[in-house]
């Protein structure tokens, strides 16, 4: 880890999900799976809870949004007391999850739908075997644990609370998802930073994309690429580079 890094002076680090705590094949080859196979039986049995129907209309919403811009997204016909509503919103979901969009609405169905998952026991969060120690030293050098991911924060909150390694919400002081902004834009990082009533420098963040990385630097904050790939050559587009968190903070 490069000695630009201000130690010193970094009271809370800000952590990505996706490639830096979790496993990329959980997300890709687990949760998403699960979440388009149990959407179009979810959304029957759910459709009608005010929150559910409230996150189909932000859909139908974007859906709309998306035929003026001409992406052709599916077809979703304008009545919501027709039989085939919920039948179009499935397929825009999975439109959406295809192109593995960032929507806020659709995270947080997708949230809903995993937290389902959890309870019944088919779904159990995973890190990687590096985040536990580090998780438990860094708050022993009285430093805070936020999350910023594109997933909901519920999502966020059921993957950290059920990992083989027990619960490790109770470390962590914050969680973060789109609703903030981008992940790939300054501003969402100003606005962390103000969240916590802290300057930007006084955070770290650490990620496997370049891109917010850069967009975290740009804002002011210290940040670090985080590639799992112990073969992979340090990158130039950042100032520090890691390939696991036991090289952030170790004593």
């Amino acid at each position: 880890m490069s000695s630009s890094l201000v130690k010193n002076q970094v009271y809370i680090i800000v952590l990505d999900i996706e490639g830096t705590t979790t496993p990329v094949e959980f997300v890709y080859k687990t949760l998403f799976p699960y979440a388009n196979r149990k959407l179009k039986s979810f959304l029957s049995k759910h459709f009608r809870e005010p929150e559910i129907e409230s996150l189909i209309q932000q859909l139908y919403s974007q859906h709309q949004g998306d035929e003026r811009q001409g992406l052709q997204p599916s077809a979703w016909i304008d009545d919501e007391h027709n039989e085939s509503w919920t039948r179009a919103c499935v397929e825009y979901c999975k439109w959406l999850m295809a192109r593995d969009s960032k929507s806020t609405p659709l995270k947080s169905l997708q949230g809903k739908i995993w937290e389902e998952g959890y309870a019944l026991g088919e779904l159990h969060g995973q890190v990687y075997v590096d985040v536990p120690p580090a998780f438990s030293r860094w708050r022993l050098q009285k430093r805070e644990i936020c999350i910023y991911s594109s997933g909901s924060v519920l999502a966020q909150q059921l993957l950290f609370r059920s990992t083989s390694y027990g619960d490790l919400t109770p470390q962590i002081s914050a969680f973060f998802d789109t609703r903030i902004g981008a992940k790939t834009e300054t501003y969402s990082y100003r606005k962390i930073a103000e969240a916590l009533t802290h300057n930007p420098l006084d955070l770290l963040f650490i990620s496997d994309a370049v891109k917010e990385v850069r967009a975290a630097s740009d804002a002011g904050m210290q940040a670090i690429i985080c590639n799992r790939d112990v073969q992979a050559p340090q990158s130039e587009e950042a100032k520090t580079f890691i390939h696991s968190f036991d090289e952030v903070f170790p004593g």
